[in-house]
């Protein structure tokens, strides 16, 4: 069991401070684009990053950091992606996390860096030498960290939570961005997580990475995997509580309430993709292992038609069959089930009598949810999506001019 913190984020576990500034990496002036999360002593940290095989250097330079006993914060600027620059990519990134730690008086390896914006681009390392000095932490500025790292999206997400542990309250928060490039295996979206839990290192990763798979890596936006995705973790043990490890009693709840920030940070994400109207759910339930349950639901989910139907309130259920057909699981069409919004339309493959004005009307709804049982197993999934519009193609027709 965990309970929910209003208005949390980042710095509401114990132990964790952070800054933002304008460095004028960004056009639009007095717009926050560089950000510090710091934590007051040693962490450990967990992490995932980009699959995609054109990988940013502050990826890079993040990755080779990883194996490091233990880290202190990161450092991340909008407005510049830092990828396809060539090697000046890498000594930017280290400068950046050189400049940080001489504010922070810390070592650049307890440093993580991480970029997002047009790529392409060198950072303007000038502007960066220039401010990244005007940064002032304090325990109240999680959500301008939030906002430092926002490109097109139109509002910061953050979420923040707490469960007991050893008698005493241990917190996870978090913050994320990314609206566009976004499809599984992470998009173009940072996501850094705080705890002031004591986690071994190994068990940290082991959950992070799960967790990860179930949240992050099952959205969809437009179906472009980005360069830069980046999710961190820290745990700094702040809370003076034993460590966890898997086999602690608490380990469940604390993947429970990292899994909660997580699902929730990423659905946040869909929600606010460029130019969407409506966050869509997919579920498949009855699957014969969990890896279909989990390719089949992020095929419906990133399926370009069925976002289209989702955008024009047409419940021409043959797409999520045709999404669900070529996602090259096993499947019995003749034991599917199909349902919008609970309203059940396809029963052992073929269709059955339903009122289409309440599908349309369902349909019309902020949130869609699709239902497809499998009857085949006992695994499940769940993907998000979102509807895809007139404005995302006119947004992204210009998105450098």
């Amino acid at each position: 069991m965990f309970e929910i913190i209003g208005d949390g984020g980042v710095t509401s576990p114990k132990g964790f401070t952070a800054g933002a500034t304008y460095a004028g990496l960004k056009t639009e002036r007095d717009t926050l684009d560089l950000g510090i999360l710091f934590s007051d002593i040693p962490a450990v940290a967990a992490a995932t990053f980009t699959q995609n095989s054109v990988v940013s250097p502050s990826v890079i330079v993040s990755r080779n950091r990883l194996s490091n006993d233990t880290h202190r914060g990161i450092v991340v600027n909008s407005g510049c992606a830092n990828c396809s620059v060539g090697s000046q990519g890498v000594l930017d990134a280290e400068e950046m996390i050189s400049l940080a730690s001489k504010n922070l008086d810390v070592s650049p390896d307890d440093l993580f860096v991480a970029s997002t914006g047009m790529i392409g681009v060198e950072l303007p390392m000038a502007l960066i030498r220039q401010n990244i000095g005007n940064i002032k932490l304090d325990n109240n500025s999680g959500s301008d960290f939030a906002k430092s790292m926002m490109t097109t999206d139109t509002y910061h997400k953050e979420r923040a939570v707490s469960f007991i542990h050893d008698g005493e309250t241990v917190v996870i928060g978090g913050a994320s961005k990314g609206v566009g490039m976004i499809h599984p295996n992470m998009a173009t979206m940072l996501c850094f997580i705080s705890t002031d839990a004591n986690v071994d290192k190994l068990f940290l990763q082991e959950v992070l990475s799960d967790v990860v798979n179930d949240s992050f890596n099952m959205i969809d936006v437009d179906g472009d995997q980005s360069t830069n995705d980046s999710v961190i973790l820290l745990a700094n043990g702040a809370s003076e509580t034993s460590q966890i490890n898997k086999d602690s009693d608490s380990a469940d709840a604390f993947k429970e309430a990292l899994s909660y920030v997580c699902v929730e940070l990423a659905k946040e994400l869909v929600k606010d993709g460029e130019g969407a109207k409506t966050l869509v759910e997919v579920s498949v339930e009855g699957a014969r292992t969990k890896e279909d349950a989990r390719k089949s639901s992020r095929a419906i989910a990133s399926s370009i038609l069925v976002k289209a139907m989702v955008h024009g309130k047409d419940p021409n259920w043959g797409r999520i069959v045709m999404a669900l057909g070529s996602s090259g699981i096993d499947i019995e069409e003749n034991k599917i089930d199909v349902f919008i919004s609970d309203i059940h339309i396809v029963s052992k493959g073929i269709a059955i009598p339903y009122y289409k004005d309440a599908v349309v009307s369902a349909m019309a709804d902020k949130e869609v949810h699709f239902k497809v049982n499998l009857n085949l197993g006992e695994y499940s999934a769940n993907a998000w999506g979102c509807d895809l519009t007139e404005d995302y193609v006119v947004f992204n027709s210009a998105y450098s001019t």
